[in-house]
């Protein structure tokens, strides 16, 4: 049975996700504040962790670093009222998976919860990708070689770069400041342009349709995933 950790000091919100959890077989443990949630995290070994970034003791971003710090690689989903962009990104930057802004739909964020835990799990199978397929384009990326309609396509070392680092996250949300930060170093991670400019370059390369790409997306604001 998959252990979730809701860390959420809204009572009310957190009666509502536990109910909902538990009745799709869930095991639920809930946290009304970060030091509970971390203690809890290392009693219990939650499977994926729910949490919200206004607690009443400390940030939730900091919570995120301690269970980071401590080497947890659990997956982490930032639910919370908190829409500028540069708090999505702080908290993405620190070590969450994902976030979801409140409100929010219940089906939306089982869905996410659910693609974090297939993403541990497939982790798990398969601790190195080397070989990405999806129904338009193939990567080796030990090979350093993409097909399409089974032609070569030829990728620069930047792309190649770019790519790695989101295909072998399927399905997580990679912030643009940590994509800038391994590709281009530190000095140019405010560079978002650099980003937009070989994204596009990349979905020229392999998306049927780059105006609207159907693996290579973007999250306004934030940063890009791969849906694989």
């Amino acid at each position: 049975m998959t252990r979730v950790l809701v860390v959420e000091d809204d009572p009310q919100l957190v009666r509502a996700l536990v109910i909902n959890l538990q009745a799709r077989r869930y095991a639920v443990d809930a946290a009304p504040d970060g030091a509970t949630a971390l203690r809890l995290a290392a009693d219990r070994g939650p499977d994926v962790v729910v949490l919200d970034l206004g607690l009443p003791d400390m940030d939730g971003a900091d919570v995120i670093r301690s269970l980071r710090g401590g080497r947890s690689r659990v997956p982490i989903l930032v639910l919370s009222a908190r829409q500028a962009s540069e708090e999505k990104v702080a908290a993405l930057d620190a070590g969450a998976d994902d976030y979801v802004t409140k409100p929010f739909s219940m089906d939306e964020l089982l869905a996410r919860l659910r693609a974090a835990v297939r993403r541990t799990e497939a982790g798990r199978a398969a601790p190195e990708t080397t070989l990405v397929r999806t129904a338009e384009f193939t990567l080796d990326l030990a090979a350093k070689r993409a097909v399409r309609d089974g032609r070569d396509i030829r990728l620069t070392p930047t792309e190649w770069q770019l790519l790695e680092i989101l295909v072998t996250s399927p399905g997580r949300l990679v912030s643009r400041k940590h994509l800038l930060r391994e590709v281009w170093g530190a000095s140019l991670s405010d560079r978002t342009n650099y980003l937009r400019v070989y994204m596009a370059q990349l979905r020229r390369k392999l998306e049927a349709d780059p105006a609207r790409p159907r693996y290579l997306i973007t999250e306004p604001g934030m940063g890009y995933r791969f849906e694989g």
